[in-house]
């Protein structure tokens, strides 16, 4: 079977929009004679190269390639001419669609010729390149089976309301960019793409397109309960709105509960390996974590919920022994989406089906996972295995802290002394103080310096490799804060 199913399944359902972007709107039957379209012209290339932002011609490109049988691979659009001309050099024989040619694609001459799609289940479907922000990306492989099987686990086909619509504002090359499209196309909700984020935008579509359902990263989420203050969102279609993609301050989430008090909120943890959601916390969670006096309870509100269907999680010791409820350790993931396929690189991870995400979690009682990181950024400090997460969450707490990173750099004494790099102001030994008050003073940080922003991915994750090397470097940014500074500073 081929991702093309989907066209083919939403395209018989009904003649209604299925995809707007500025201002315009094609319906999935536009879209699947606009894709054979495609596939006309793909046929004799290695693969599908997409070189820009949101657009129509996404799904357009997206599905030719499924019908044409080749691999569809969306690339960073901001890399540099240096960055993007490496990958596409890696994929050679490739067509590459750049933002000039993105229009000539909905705008085909003649009628297609129709082919059935290459019914192999087992071939590429998608490349996607990792982040890369504690090594060099990565090409994941996705093949039709992995996507598939996270779209019929996850939703039922023609589900939606005629008038649900949900907003994508995530880059096409990110995974939940990719299955928000796929995901909503199957479940018959109109898909409506904004080409690149602005809060006050996003708010504004929201109310235009009577927008029900979005999936946000942090870094958005947190721009969204800026823009709208003290008081409450004005998005009264917005049903369900879910975050992701990367590790999201509770207090963040706490201060958008408030702000859209009747949004269902959903945390999705997921891999770019694992086709997307693994785990949810869903509307209930989170409703009864804010209400619930149990601190158990509460707690899960820092959580990214429990499996998906057709998903398992298990928690394993350095040896690769299975640890039970409430015991730290790596997060391994099995199930019919999960990939864990590198170019190249098989499956270096892989022994009867698991895939170590190389996060470090740990599972509670009632099957709640929590992450604490990346293990690549866990801390050694006097022989103690610290979690970064743990001291964040701790320091944006603080009034002062609009953002925390806590790095371990190298200590003669220690092996790892901590390091806190803050965006905000404050008085550095206040907020060392603020610290030592609420966790053990082997995880206080021995340093806190401000700077106006963190580094980051343009999908909201730290860049901790980027941090780390401005500390060893002299001319680094980061710098002592002044009680009088700010984050304008």
């Amino acid at each position: 079977m081929n991702i093309a199913v989907i066209l083919e399944m939403a395209a018989s359902a009904g003649d209604r929009p299925a995809v707007t972007e500025g201002g315009r709107s094609l319906s999935a039957a536009d879209l699947q004679r606009l894709a054979r379209h495609a596939a006309d012209r793909f046929r004799d290339r290695s693969a599908v190269l997409y070189l820009g932002p949101n657009h129509l011609a996404y799904p357009v490109a997206l599905f030719g390639a499924a019908l044409a049988g080749v691999p569809f691979v969306p690339l960073n659009y901001r890399l540099s001419e240096e960055q993007s001309s490496a990958l596409v050099d890696r994929h050679p024989g490739a067509e590459v669609l750049r933002p000039a040619d993105l229009d000539a694609l909905l705008t085909p001459a003649g009628e297609p010729e129709w082919r059935p799609a290459p019914d192999d289940r087992d071939a590429t479907a998608v490349v996607l390149y990792t982040s890369g922000t504690t090594a060099a990306p990565k090409a994941a492989l996705l093949r039709h089976r992995h996507l598939l099987a996270y779209v019929f686990n996850t939703q039922d086909f023609g589900s939606a309301e005629a008038s649900d619509a949900t907003l994508v504002a995530l880059p096409p090359y990110h995974v939940a960019g990719l299955m928000n499209l796929m995901t909503n196309l199957y479940a018959g909700r109109r898909v409506v793409y904004q080409p690149a984020f602005d809060p006050a935008d996003w708010l504004a579509t929201v109310r235009r397109e009577g927008v029900t359902h979005a999936m946000v990263v942090p870094t958005m989420l947190a721009r969204l309960t800026t823009e709208t203050g003290d008081g409450t969102a004005d998005a009264p279609t917005l049903r369900s709105l879910a975050y992701g993609g990367a590790r999201c301050p509770r207090p963040v989430v706490e201060r958008a509960l408030r702000q859209f008090p009747k949004t269902g909120f959903v945390n999705a943890y997921g891999l770019t390996e694992t086709a997307s959601s693994i785990c949810v916390l869903g509307p209930d969670d989170h409703w009864r974590a804010m209400a619930a006096e149990d601190q158990a309870v509460r707690d899960r509100l820092g959580s990214v919920g429990r499996p998906l269907p057709g998903v398992e999680v298990e928690i394993r010791d350095e040896d690769g022994k299975a640890l039970g409820p409430g015991g730290t350790g790596l997060v391994f993931v099995r199930g019919e989406q999960i990939s864990g396929e590198y170019e190249g690189d098989g499956c270096p991870d892989g022994r009867d089906g698991w895939f170590a995400t190389r996060d470090r979690g740990r599972l509670d009682e009632e099957g709640y996972l929590f992450i604490e990181g990346r293990a690549d950024d866990t801390i050694i400090r006097g022989g103690e295995n610290i979690a970064p997460a743990e001291i964040e969450d701790v320091l944006l707490r603080h009034p002062g802290v609009e953002e925390a990173a806590v790095l371990g750099v190298p200590d003669a004494e220690w092996g790892q002394r901590l390091v806190a790099v803050l965006v905000g102001a404050g008085d550095p030994e206040e907020i060392r103080a603020f610290a030592r008050q609420r966790l053990r003073s082997s995880k206080t940080p021995d340093t806190v310096l401000f700077r106006p922003a963190l580094p980051r991915t343009p999908t909201g994750k730290l860049l901790r490799r980027t941090l780390v090397a401005e500390l060893a470097d002299p001319a680094e940014p980061a710098r002592p804060a002044a009680p009088e500074e700010t984050a304008d500073a």
